[in-house]
């Protein structure tokens, strides 16, 4: 009875998992990947409508189905010095979530209250508007403020050139505009947590998806004012935050690696070529003892590109420990070329 029970949730979670996917297909996929009947999928989808975990529509030729909403919620505070993130955490936000477990509770935890903490502390906005969507499978939580934005925010008080750089710079972690009271740890953690992670602002979005080694960077044709922050997380993902936090850690448990997205350093279809973008992708990671740079989606560098970072930064920060990933051969033989000696994960 105990084997029935768990076969029965093992499909029943493989549906809800993915049916957004395939609205269409749902029961064919499951009957193959379970070795059973249509008849039998058809079961347990009937089951998961009764239960309102998901929605069918359409008749017997065209339907499909989708997650219900299990919980939608949404609801404005005003950023002012009343506002405590724990406080909307306890009250609002942590009974709406169910029962989840341990590890999938901590996350969000862990991401939400960073978030709206740097709402309020950051944002300069008025209010902040916090929506909640729970279905079977995941949860997404939106944390939106109308404040200045946070890339124009960076932009001002680094003195970048544009947003972009100073999405650049938030991907490598330890970035605070306000290094007396804050780390810079928690956009850095949260975008690794979550199964997705972005943040709407200005001109560009940056995005973070769990499953995907790169960033992205996206242009927007209308700028949004203020910023808005996107977290979703399966209901059963099985990392905890112990794995990430470990993943960016010494011995001595500080926050010692970081991953640079060297794709994020292209501007639009420019190459990167010149000593001044190497310059631009090397910015504060003198902080850190090992840097990763994902070569993801680059197709080619520049040799004065390679030789600033692999030969002149090296040299010049010999306690820094450079290595480099996801690199296609036009690439691997640039570095090369600059007298770098291949390390990688």
């Amino acid at each position: 009875m105990t084997q029935l029970r768990k076969k029965t949730e093992e499909i029943r979670q493989f549906i809800v998992t993915n049916v957004e996917k395939y609205p269409k297909d749902i029961a064919s996929l499951t009957a193959k990947q379970f070795d059973i009947t249509r008849q039998a999928v058809n079961k347990h989808i009937q089951s998961l409508v009764k239960e309102k975990a998901l929605l069918v529509t359409g008749s017997t030729q065209s339907r499909h189905y989708s997650l219900q909403p299990l919980e939608r919620w949404e609801n404005f505070y005003p950023l002012d010095k009343s506002l405590e993130e724990h406080i909307v955490w306890q009250n609002d936000i942590f009974p709406k979530l169910g029962q989840l477990p341990e590890n999938v509770m901590d996350i969000w935890h862990y991401g939400f209250t960073e978030m709206l903490n740097n709402a309020i502390d950051h944002s300069s906005g008025k209010r902040v508007e916090i929506f909640l969507e729970k279905t079977a499978s995941a949860i997404e939580i939106i944390v939106c403020d109308d404040g200045e934005g946070i890339f124009k925010k960076i932009q001002r008080e680094m003195e970048l050139v544009d947003e972009r750089h100073a999405v650049l710079e938030l991907a490598k972690g330890k970035l605070t505009t306000d290094p007396d009271n804050h780390t810079g740890e928690g956009i850095f953690f949260s975008s690794r947590m979550f199964d997705n992670f972005s943040i709407f602002s200005g001109n560009v979005n940056f995005s973070h998806e769990y499953d995907k080694t790169e960033d992205w960077i996206l242009e927007r044709k209308e700028p949004q004012s203020g910023t808005a922050v996107f977290m979703k997380l399966n209901n059963n993902v099985q990392r905890t935050m112990k794995e990430i936090f470990d993943a960016y850690s010494d011995e001595d448990y500080s926050f010692s690696k970081t991953v640079v997205p060297v794709r994020l350093a292209q501007y639009g279809h420019e190459k990167l070529i010149s000593r001044s973008q190497a310059k631009r992708l090397l910015a504060r990671i003198d902080r850190f003892k090992i840097v990763f740079f994902d070569f993801e989606g680059v197709e080619t560098i520049g040799q004065a590109f390679a030789d600033e970072i692999f030969r002149v930064f090296s040299k010049q920060h010999p306690d820094v420990e450079l290595r480099y990933v996801n690199v296609c051969k036009e690439v691997e033989q640039m570095i090369s070329r600059a007298g770098f000696k291949r390390e990688t994960l």
